[in-house]
């Protein structure tokens, strides 16, 4: 790949968002607005090699694309108006044909479906690349196309990169982002912010995407790898956009601050042969300080935005508070678990799940001991969402080691070990379990497995 080449694609990287959410609302499709998008990158690739990168890249993609789309415009709007021409003429006295219209189909539907030229024109850009992350979210959308769609529009990933983000075929991929763009096409979802009432009850969805996609990247449920940094770093990059769109939202800045404070343990989660090193074992000289500050400030954004507003804590930044509590030690030791058992007993009201169950028992654990701990998990135990979660054996046999109770505990790990999603974790958990049927040797990981 030449330096141009890789030039391009940088700068569609970085514009591409913006490019498309302009056409999109131009245009009314986000199909076709990605199509003449795209056909602005070809263009580059074509003209940028023989003269040179233009001083300003991103706004030379842009004049071509809108370019493209006016003759789009203008070339529908013509054979609309030569439909409607020929509608007409077939409708006249005597033609003894009367003309049909369907919704859609005929001269009858597509006068005045297509924006005149000239409304295609610098509107706000932060309220069009909002309007684009929304549609990509939109909950008409099944869960793994808006991922795959928000990743696509919003992150300006190709096809290729998404499908190996999620180590699934391209094919799987790109079928889903045609079939999605093709259910908003006829769902006609219009690429516009919604009213306030209808934003508020949109953000949680937005915010969903941006987080399963820094989930997968910050601890990966499939492949040999427990860690995909660069899918992490799109999570957060889409997550800040947000932030400059929705400043007023305290649950956007409790989203980044999350990210940021646990993006900030990358480096010291994994040994030099990517083994993995959990939270307590980790040498935390190597926690990026810079973005501890940045989570830690994200999170006082939050907190200050609900307490002016009246809004109690939601489910991001009660996280993010408790990736603050141990950003803020010193030291495993320091930990204040007391804390962190009373944010997890809140978080588990506000969005109850058997995953925070699972992190609650590890915080009760080292607040008021293992047995508390495993009161915790019983009332869990049967819920059906675990029957296939690693980590709750992790969790629990932890607890039986640290009750003595070795035998039992090393069963519980190996049944883990065989649900647990990646390689490396199952291979930790192995060892665990092989410690664990040897109460002298010293139990690898040990400790809180869901808190990473």
């Amino acid at each position: 790949m030449t330096d141009v080449s890789r030039t391009v694609e940088a700068v569609w990287r970085i514009e591409s968002p913006r490019l498309v959410a302009g056409l999109a609302r131009t245009l009314r499709d986000v199909g076709l607005a990605e199509e003449v998008a795209q056909e602005a990158f070809v263009a580059a690739l074509e003209q940028w090699p023989a003269q040179g990168v233009p001083d300003n890249p991103g706004a030379w993609l842009t004049t071509v694309a809108r370019r493209r789309a006016v003759d789009l415009v203008r070339r529908e709007r013509t054979r609309d108006e030569k439909y409607a021409r020929l509608a007409a003429g077939l409708a006249a006295p005597g033609s003894g044909t009367t003309p049909v219209a369907h919704p859609g189909d005929g001269a009858a539907a597509l006068v005045g479906s297509v924006p005149a030229p000239d409304a295609i024109v610098d509107d706000p850009v932060g309220d069009d690349l909002l309007a684009l992350v929304l549609v990509a979210c939109h909950p008409v959308l099944p869960r793994e196309s808006r991922v795959a769609l928000t990743l696509r529009l919003v992150g300006g990933l190709t096809t290729d990169e998404v499908a190996r983000a999620f180590l699934v075929p391209p094919a799987t991929v790109g079928q889903r982002i045609s079939r999605a763009k093709r259910t908003l096409a006829e769902a006609n979802v219009r690429v516009e912010v919604p009213h306030a009432d209808e934003l508020a009850e949109r953000v949680p969805a937005v915010l969903e995407v941006v987080y399963l996609v820094f989930t997968e990247g910050y601890a990966a449920t499939s492949g040999e790898e427990w860690v995909r940094r660069e899918l992490a770093e799109d999570a957060m990059r889409l997550g800040r956009v947000l932030a400059g769109l929705l400043p007023g939202e305290p649950e956007v800045h409790g989203l980044v601050a999350l990210m940021e404070l646990q993006a900030s343990r990358f480096r010291a989660r994994t040994g030099p042969d990517g083994e993995a090193v959990l939270l307590q074992d980790q040498d935390r000289s190597r926690w990026d300080r810079l973005l501890v500050r940045h989570g830690l400030a994200a999170l006082d954004r939050a907190l200050a935005l609900g307490t002016r507003t009246g809004r109690a804590l939601g489910p991001y930044s009660l996280q993010a508070a408790i990736a603050a509590c141990h950003a803020r030690a010193a030291s495993w030791e320091d930990t204040d678990w007391e804390a962190i058992a009373a944010l997890y007993d809140a978080l588990a009201t506000v969005a109850p799940s058997p995953v925070v169950e699972l992190n609650r028992a590890v915080a009760v654990g080292f607040a008021d001991g293992p047995e508390a701990a495993l009161a915790v998990l019983d009332d869990v135990a049967d819920d059906p969402r675990l029957a296939r979660h690693h980590l709750y054996g992790a969790v629990r046999g932890d607890l039986l080691v640290r009750l003595g109770r070795h035998r039992e505990a090393a069963d519980v790990l190996e049944r883990a070990a065989a649900l647990a999603p990646t390689t490396r974790e199952r291979r930790l958990l192995r060892e665990r379990a092989a410690a664990a049927s040897d109460p002298g040797d010293d139990l690898p990981g040990a400790r809180p497995a869901a808190r990473r």
